[in-house]
């Protein structure tokens, strides 16, 4: 049988800051007082979320979605976008197009920019 330990659970999570190139240090020493280690490992993104640039657009609007706890129908509403056409932006039947962008981005909180295909 195990005895109870007092030691605090743990769980690495991996920070990223922007911070002025002259102030890293001062910024990485500040972080290790708090008790953050520097990563000793990075993956870059493409690595972790291998879409095509084709894909992310319509993936983005779907994530996006998601985290606001909107449904097709109810972004549908507040955007004027029938909500078949989200549904076939979703599944990359239907380009999503720059007015579409700025209506999805304004309602989801997002650059609309990140919609489009590059």
């Amino acid at each position: 049988m195990q005895g109870h330990t007092n030691a605090p659970h743990t769980e690495t999570v991996i920070l990223s800051f922007a911070v002025p190139s002259f102030r890293v240090a001062e910024a990485v020493q500040a972080m290790r007082g708090l008790g953050f280690e520097p990563a000793q490992e990075s993956v870059p993104w493409r690595e972790v979320l291998p879409y095509s640039d084709e894909e992310l657009p319509r993936v983005l609007l779907s994530g996006a979605r998601y985290r606001e706890g909107m449904t097709q129908v109810q972004l549908a509403g507040k955007t004027g976008i029938p909500r078949r056409h989200i549904s076939e932006m979703e599944n990359g039947r239907r380009p999503i197009g720059k007015q579409n962008a700025r209506k999805l981005a304004e309602v989801l909180n997002i650059d609309p920019r990140r919609l489009l295909s590059v």
